[in-house]
């Protein structure tokens, strides 16, 4: 009886072990045969922006690497709501991705009222992939060369400057919000519908500042069209040398960033997205990445699924402070 007992022990436990590996396989199998057909990335934002270049840049390396196609889809509208409920929608499977713009991602849903997506529960985080501090500037018909001159000159005459943006909920808006209640001025704000209509406006004269990623300025700053007053990043910029932080200026807490990052549908296994993270790591330390990312005035700033699930939140939490203090509505 005893020498029974004995063998049924190990055998059970054999049995036992055997079952978590069999039910383990079909997930692990899964992903080791990942991918075996085109991946759908999905981009929230119209061709040419920053969020397109991002999605490009890291497509064409990633699908090498995968030997498999990534297919950019653009999928622009609703402040980011058509891309993210189509991804939120789709199978879990690490076919379909969302590459999101953090203004989407962390601002349209504290503004936008019965928003039918969650931008924690709804997404399994993947990657960080870019960072890009906005630049604040000015036209340059306007007298002012540094920070502490426009909130000075805004402190004269509160409520005449005013600032375009590309949208009421953008991070442009918010970010503004953010210097009006830190240097108590009264900069006044001026929706537009995209960033290329108060571009044009702000060089027309029609407009006084904005603050935005870097990207669509460099070229006006350069021909001396726009003055740029502060950097919203920790260090200065290398296509900006001059330029100070907001730091610098005396504006610690101005920190502020566009980030654009990849997600994957909430439920997708963490195999697949552990995998999808890797690859993209590896491509991000690339130095033709990095150098890519600097010419677009961004630095390739990359999170892996825990850090850039929790940086989420966090954003979300500091965003919500800005947005009901200013009362920002979608309209």
């Amino acid at each position: 009886m005893t020498s029974t007992m004995k063998f049924q022990r190990p055998m059970a436990a054999l049995a036992c072990a055997l079952g978590l590996a069999m039910s383990a396989s079909p997930a692990a199998a899964q992903a080791q045969a990942y991918p075996d057909r085109p991946i759908r990335l999905i981009v929230s934002a119209a061709p040419g922006g920053t969020t397109d270049i991002t999605a490009r840049m890291i497509a064409e390396p990633l699908a090498r690497a995968l030997e498999q196609s990534v297919v950019v889809e653009n999928r622009p509208g609703g402040a980011g709501s058509i891309a993210a409920q189509l991804v939120t929608r789709a199978k879990p499977d690490g076919y379909t991705l969302l590459l999101q713009y953090s203004g989407y991602q962390v601002i349209t849903p504290l503004i936008t009222p019965n928003l039918n997506w969650d931008p924690v529960k709804d997404f399994a985080p993947v990657a960080n992939i870019l960072s890009a501090p906005q630049v604040l500037v000015v036209r340059s018909t306007l007298p002012y060369k540094t920070l502490k001159e426009l909130v000075d000159a805004d402190k004269k005459a509160p409520g005449k400057l005013n600032y375009a943006s590309s949208g009421v909920g953008s991070l442009q808006q918010v970010s503004t919000e953010l210097l009006n209640q830190m240097a108590g001025t009264r900069l006044v704000h001026i929706p537009y519908n995209g960033t290329g209509p108060a571009m044009n406006d702000l060089l027309g004269g029609s407009v006084d500042l904005t603050m935005t990623t870097p990207p669509p300025l460099l070229p006006h700053i350069a021909a001396g069209k726009l003055t740029p007053l502060v950097v919203t990043g920790t260090t200065r910029l290398p296509t900006l040398p001059d330029v100070p932080t907001a730091a610098e200026a005396g504006y610690p807490d101005l920190l502020v960033s566009s980030w654009f990052a990849v997600y994957a549908p909430a439920g997708t296994p963490s195999a697949i997205v552990d995998k999808l993270a890797a690859e993209i790591e590896t491509i991000m330390k690339t130095p033709a990445f990095r150098e890519k990312a600097q010419t677009l005035g961004a630095e390739a700033l990359y999170m892996g699924p825990a850090k850039l699930g929790e940086f989420t939140k966090q954003e979300l939490e500091r965003w919500d402070a800005v947005v009901k203090a200013a009362n920002i509505v979608a309209p």
